[in-house]
This record gives C-alpha cells, sequence and structure tokens, in this order.
C-alpha cells in the first residue's frame, strides 16, 4: 500500500514541476504511425518530459486509439484542434509547453531510446546553446525536393529536418514559432534563429528516426506537382 502510495506521489510531483523537455507531436490521420512514435517517447532512458499531441483535425480512429493509451501515461496530453496545417499546429503545442526545452516528433517517425539523454547532457555541458540540431537517420527515400522549388533534389541528410530541433522555449515564442508557408517552415524558423543571433549547436549522433517510406509524405507530393 504504501508503495503505491509513494508511486502515485512521484507522479504527482513529475506532472507538476517544470520538465526539461516538452515534446511536440503534430498528426493528422496517421493513427498507423502513431502508437510507434509514442512508443519510442516512452521508450526513452530520460524520463524528464512531457509531451503535447496537436491532433490537427484528425478524420481516421486517431482519437480512439489514443484516449487509452494516454490515460496509462499522464505525462502525454492530447489537443484536438480543426485542421489548420502542419506549421500551426506545432504553434498550438508551443504555446501550451511548460518545459525548458521544445523538441519535436513527427508522429510518424521515432527517437531510439538514448536521443534525449544525448541531448539534454550537450544542453548542459553546453549552457550557453539555446538550439539544438541534427542527429538524424533516414529510412526510405534518402532525396527530397530543393525548397526554392525547382526540380532539384537534396540529400536528406543535408537538410534542415525540423523534427531533431531542440529549442529554449522562452527564445521559440520570441522568435514567434513557425510561420505558414507552404513548405519549408523547419529552414525558415532555422534562418530566423541564426539571424536572431540564437546559438546554435549540430547534433552528430543519429538518434531521430526520419521514416520517408511512404510516397504519402508532403515532400513527395509537392515534388510530384513539379512534374
Amino acid at each position: 500500500m504504501a508503495d503505491s502510495v509513494n508511486s502515485e506521489l512521484d507522479i504527482f510531483s513529475e506532472m507538476n514541476k517544470e520538465p526539461f523537455f516538452s515534446v511536440i507531436i503534430p498528426t493528422f490521420n496517421r493513427a498507423n504511425t502513431l502508437l510507434r512514435a509514442l512508443k519510442s517517447l516512452v521508450s526513452q532512458t530520460e524520463r524528464d518530459w512531457e509531451a503535447i499531441i496537436i491532433d490537427d483535425g484528425s478524420t481516421d480512429d486517431t482519437a480512439d486509439l489514443l484516449i487509452p493509451y494516454i490515460e496509462n501515461h499522464p505525462r502525454i496530453k492530447y489537443i484536438a484542434q480543426s485542421n489548420t496545417g502542419a506549421a500551426k499546429a506545432k504553434n498550438t503545442g508551443i504555446l501550451v509547453a511548460s518545459g525548458k526545452f521544445i523538441t519535436f516528433l513527427d508522429s510518424d517517425d521515432e527517437f531510439l531510446p538514448n536521443h534525449l539523454a544525448i541531448r539534454k547532457q550537450l544542453l548542459r555541458a553546453n549552457p550557453q546553446i539555446n538550439f539544438l540540431h541534427g542527429g538524424v537517420s533516414v529510412l526510405g527515400n534518402q532525396l527530397m525536393p530543393h525548397k526554392d522549388g525547382s526540380k532539384k533534389t537534396l540529400k536528406v541528410t543535408d537538410c534542415i529536418i525540423g523534427g531533431t530541433f531542440v529549442v529554449d522555449r522562452e527564445a521559440l515564442i520570441k522568435l514567434e514559432g513557425f510561420r505558414n508557408i507552404r513548405l519549408s517552415e523547419d529552414s525558415d524558423l532555422f534562418d530566423r534563429a541564426i539571424n536572431a543571433d540564437f546559438q546554435i549547436l549540430k547534433v552528430d549522433e543519429p538518434t531521430y528516426l526520419y521514416h520517408r517510406e511512404s510516397i504519402l509524405s508532403l515532400t513527395h507530393e509537392f515534388a510530384q506537382s513539379l512534374n
């Protein structure tokens, strides 16, 4: 009985302190991959986090799938809204986040178990840094269309991948989050962070698993429209 009470008190204490990370998970009709993403999050060796799922108007069974799952994981919050697009969905998460640093997990991607731990170690060792990025392993299509709208392609590993961002929450709010543009809102945010003199560090360890096996990705649809 005492162990049960202590366990409940530990959970309550975790829920009521500022977490180190707020993990924002935007999703739209990704019920088939979302649980995989969440399992990779709850398997993290680093436990000082909250997660905020922003359901951007899903019409599949996302809500039915999530509700019983998050009942067993009190650090995961679920917010449903009308469809507004990826940038605005992420901005919703930023506004309700309480963590010192905000990071992201696309609902069809995964973290390796040491993903957050490595980033926390880097941030503590480099307190002047307020923006981490990089450290991605690409599964599937290794190329994506160039953001200039031409038919040129780039290696994904040479691009800015928003899922790998870890940004000081206050600094990100001052930057006013993501702009609602057709493509490359991640690289747009990164460019604005550079212009705002953010202290930026690139991570080497490829612990963010970027799934690009599906032809339904936004970048694929954009590339097809150029043909």
